[in-house]
């Protein structure tokens, strides 16, 4: 496998996909056309998502194809050099990938070394399933499983705030809820301006702030860029 997960595309008062684009870039190395999936998008048009990725990626010498151009979106996947992901609603983006059978389809060229980049739901639909994102469940995917490219799940933009004067849950106690139910599976609580990246049996959190790990039966602790991580795996 050869993973780039990132947390978030955008960084407060930046452009879009500003922050990332120097690690894109170096995993990228020596790639020239990268297939993307723009099925996350649900308030503007999977034409509009490939634009704003194309702009971004011209910048490092990178022509974006999408998936959506095509009668026959798994033979692009077949194809593809390297494959991108966006992000957006979760369950937007599951529910067209399984109808397309890109699940499957990519993880088997990602299980031949075929480089991936996903940021936010992108990075959800890595993991075995999609039940630790953040999205509301606006339309219903055939089921829950994802790529299942990596064993844990990512919970991105994880935060720890807890507004002054909220009383529902914070996000800690909602993955405190799914571990519960789930005891097997361990989760990364990714912070924005993180990502994680997989390669070579190895795993690395990159960014200037800590990861939060949940699992049951231990208390949720931190890990640090350049920790040890190769117990998720």
């Amino acid at each position: 496998m050869n993973l780039l997960l990132i947390s978030n595309s955008t960084r407060a008062g930046q452009e879009y996909l500003r922050y990332p684009l120097p690690w894109i870039e170096r995993f990228l190395q020596g790639v020239h056309e990268v297939v993307f999936v723009p099925y996350a998008a649900v308030t503007f048009s999977f034409a509009e998502y490939e634009r704003r990725v194309a702009e971004r990626f011209a910048e490092l010498g990178i022509r974006i194809r999408s998936v959506h151009r095509t009668k026959d979106p798994r033979a692009m996947i077949h194809q593809a050099e390297a494959i991108c992901v966006g992000g957006g609603n979760t369950f937007a983006l599951t529910k067209k990938m399984q109808e397309q059978g890109l699940m499957q389809a990519i993880g088997r060229r990602l299980r031949a070394d075929v480089p991936y980049v996903g940021w936010s739901a992108g990075s959800n639909v890595c993991c075995p399933t999609i039940c630790t994102t953040n999205d509301m469940p606006i339309v219903r995917p055939v089921s829950f499983r994802a790529i299942g490219a990596v064993k844990f799940q990512i919970n991105p933009h994880y935060l720890d705030a807890n507004p002054e004067g909220h009383a529902g849950e914070t996000r800690e106690q909602r993955l405190l809820e799914y571990i519960e139910a789930n005891p097997r599976r361990w989760v990364a609580g990714l912070r924005e301006g993180t990502m994680l990246h997989y390669a070579n049996e190895q795993l690395e959190l990159i960014g200037d702030r800590p990861m939060r790990l949940f699992r049951k039966g231990i208390a949720p602790f931190e890990v640090q860029p350049g920790d040890d991580l190769s117990f998720l795996l």
